[in-house]
């Protein structure tokens, strides 16, 4: 008798079943009414006194062990149907998902930094806190100066010598202060001047601003530069430079550049001239290199800096610069791929 158990135990650790069906059908032949263990209980009474103790205990070891196999493989099973459940029918034609899209701003800055990148400018980046000394004073900007009203800046509450930067002017400073010629870079990121929100204006903005400093650097050089530019991002370089005046620059000046008259929205646009103001540049004025401890009697360069969401609302046809801000997935999913 006991050989006959230990028999069963050896089949029982031997059994492995190929699906659930296998699985029901052991139990019944195990633990059913009229299986293996009952027949063995109900046998219990004919085996011999001295053996008793060693077959009870042999019977309640395989009636453990068919519990264990079967509640083993039962939650193997379940396993595998939860799995099969989060995942769905594994048949069923997908869902489409959804594509990112770079944002418009992105798109813009990433498109400005390749076609500067192509002529050897690098990119700088600096805070966005900023203190007194780059912002303004190393921009030949002193205290007091009437200028700064030009910048309508966000001082901070608990240190008046520090704010939220009003160009990205302050990181060509940091970059002529840690760099020597020949110096070619340009710097975008954000940022801020206390300004009423419109369609047209927000009180954060993206700038990018270039800055070339070498021997023999001339406004020509200036005017070549950005005639590159326009006609790799626009498709022109017929552009036009208008008298301006920055404090750290001299001479100073405005660029714009011809859009056409072909459409309503372009008379719109450019207001009925054809042509739209696209950024600010100009010589770099000798103080401002003296400032970052470069000698102006050996070194010239000249700087320009372009809003780049200005840019973005021209190229993509956008009327309302606060949309670029909003986060609104109906606006922003115009910018998808399209394949």
């Amino acid at each position: 008798m006991l050989d006959q158990l230990q028999k069963h135990l050896d089949q029982v650790a031997e059994f492995t079943p190929e699906n659930a069906a296998a699985v029901e059908e052991f139990r019944i032949q195990y633990l059913g009414k009229k299986g293996v263990l009952a027949a063995l209980f109900a046998d219990f009474k004919n085996i011999p006194n001295d053996q008793k103790k060693e077959y009870g205990q042999k019977l309640n070891e395989l009636k453990e062990r068919c519990a264990e196999k079967i509640e083993g493989f039962k939650s193997q099973a379940s396993g595998q149907s939860a799995k099969l459940g989060s995942l769905g029918d594994l048949t069923r034609p997908g869902y489409p998902l959804p594509m990112g899209a770079i944002h418009p701003i992105s798109e813009v800055k990433n498109r400005i930094v390749e076609i500067f990148s192509r002529i050897g400018f690098n990119v700088s980046e600096g805070p966005e806190m900023e203190d007194d000394w780059h912002n303004f004073t190393a921009l030949n900007l002193p205290e007091y100066h009437p200028a700064r009203d030009m910048q309508d800046t966000f001082f901070l509450q608990t240190d008046p010598d520090w704010m939220l930067r009003t160009h990205t002017s302050s990181v060509q400073v940091r970059y002529m202060e840690t760099h020597q010629p020949p110096i070619r870079t340009i710097s975008p990121g954000r940022v801020y001047r206390n300004e009423a929100i419109s369609a047209r204006s927000h009180c954060f903005f993206h700038q990018i601003e270039g800055l070339y400093i070498d021997k023999n650097v001339s406004f020509a050089d200036l005017k070549q530069t950005l005639a590159y530019f326009t006609n790799a991002l626009f498709g022109t370089s017929k552009i036009r430079m208008r008298p301006s005046y920055f404090p750290f620059t001299e001479p100073s000046a405005e660029v714009d550049v011809y859009w056409g008259l072909e459409t309503e929205t372009d008379y719109k646009m450019t207001k009925g001239t054809g042509w739209l103001e696209i950024m600010g540049c100009g010589m770099v004025d000798p103080e401002v290199l003296k400032n970052c401890g470069i000698d102006p009697e050996e070194y010239s360069g000249f700087a320009f800096g372009m809003g780049i969401d200005r840019i973005a609302l021209l190229l993509h046809q956008i009327s309302d610069i606060r949309l670029l801000s909003e986060n609104d997935l109906r606006f922003l999913e115009q910018f998808q791929p399209r394949f």
